[in-house]
């Protein structure tokens, strides 16, 4: 197969983070897994954050995590690219600084040969050396479907470990890059939108949220997130749930729509019906803990519930940081800095409710 007519997603069936298992089924899954018992694990599975967190001695801990999925372009380097972002940005996420990467590798080798795998591993390494690491080794396998991600590990002092479980109430919900990559890459995927109109997605999914991170540790925020395969509603439900068990109160949130930044096209791709599957099932385990404004069809709660890939960070700000954040977002150009909404106390944990003035 010549490089010009290569189409990874055509490979896969599943695209980019929207591969990943449902919440539902994935806290089934987990229920088997022990309690950590290990003091020296500062954060671990029990809260779904983004990261687990190790502590080495008093003043150095370890973040680790990993990310690996299928295809969501086409072009191999761009893949990379946004493969690698999107597993660094769990260490951003917990106010981490990365230091060094594995890759994991599953390729088709016999049916599209090895010049596009190494066009993949040229993309992720270009971002990793943006983050200011290297690869330090890998796995790869055999396998009919294409698949790329990195395991990355961070170190962080425990004092300044960013959780998804220090959210209180009256905190502002910031968020740093627009919503939608779900929707236009499927778009792109089944033909309905040339590779130059998924560009805008491209550049954002590549884009490292170490400037938002930078920005997040010098406001003193103490609970973030990134939105990625779960969307916007399963990410902050995972937020609100984790800080109201901290926080010892029902904790939800109040947002409104219309601040919520989209990228165009995403709610007439929704109309003509093109959702990925992982959005889908989103929706679904999100729903029973969401009020919805009147106005707000099942295409614009898909959007809200939009499988994203390498999406920007979520931040809980108190009122008295939120302007010496915006600011200083928008002198390092984060993608976007859009207040969205604010943490509530609820009547049951997680209650979202969606505002909207359309």
């Amino acid at each position: 197969m010549s490089q010009k007519s290569l189409a990874l997603t055509q490979l896969a069936r599943t695209a980019g983070c929207a591969a990943k298992i449902s919440q539902a089924d994935l806290q089934i899954a987990l229920l088997r897994l022990p309690n950590v018992g290990d003091p020296r694990v500062l954060v671990g599975h029990s809260t779904g954050d983004d990261a687990a967190v190790i502590q080495l001695t008093d003043d150095l801990a370890l973040a680790e995590t990993v990310d690996i999925f299928p295809p969501i372009v086409d072009d191999p380097y761009a893949y990379g690219r946004i493969a690698a972002a999107n597993a660094l940005s769990d260490i951003y996420a917990m106010g981490a600084r990365p230091i060094s990467a594995l890759s994991f590798v599953a390729w088709p080798v016999d049916s599209i040969g090895l010049d596009p795998l190494g066009r993949v591993l040229e993309g992720a390494a270009s971002v990793c050396a943006d983050a200011g690491i290297t690869f330090s080794g890998g796995h790869s396998i055999v396998d009919e479907e294409p698949k790329f991600g990195l395991f990355v590990t961070g170190l962080v002092h425990p004092k300044s470990i960013v959780t998804n479980a220090g959210a209180r109430p009256g905190d502002f919900l910031v968020l740093t890059k627009r919503i939608g990559t779900g929707i236009l890459t499927t778009a792109a995927k089944r033909g309905y939108l040339a590779a130059d109109g998924l560009a805008g997605a491209v550049c954002s999914m590549t884009t490292l949220n170490r400037t938002a991170s930078e920005a997040m540790l010098a406001a003193k925020i103490e609970a973030a997130t990134d939105i990625t395969g779960f969307g916007l509603l399963g990410h902050l439900g995972n937020l609100l749930r984790a800080s109201g068990k901290a926080f010892g109160r029902h904790l939800g949130a109040q947002i409104s729509y219309d601040k919520v930044p989209f990228f165009s096209q995403v709610e007439s791709f929704l109309a003509e019906g093109l959702c990925p599957g992982g959005t889908r099932r989103n929706l679904k385990y999100a729903a029973p803990n969401v009020s919805f404004a009147r106005q707000l069809d099942e295409p614009r709660q898909l959007l809200l519930a939009d499988a994203q890939t390498s999406g920007g960070l979520l931040m809980a700000v108190g009122a008295s940081r939120l302007e010496s954040l915006l600011a200083d977002l928008a002198v390092r150009r984060t993608p976007a800095a859009a207040v969205i909404g604010q943490v509530v106390e609820a009547s049951f944990p997680g209650h979202i409710e969606v505002t909207c003035n359309v």
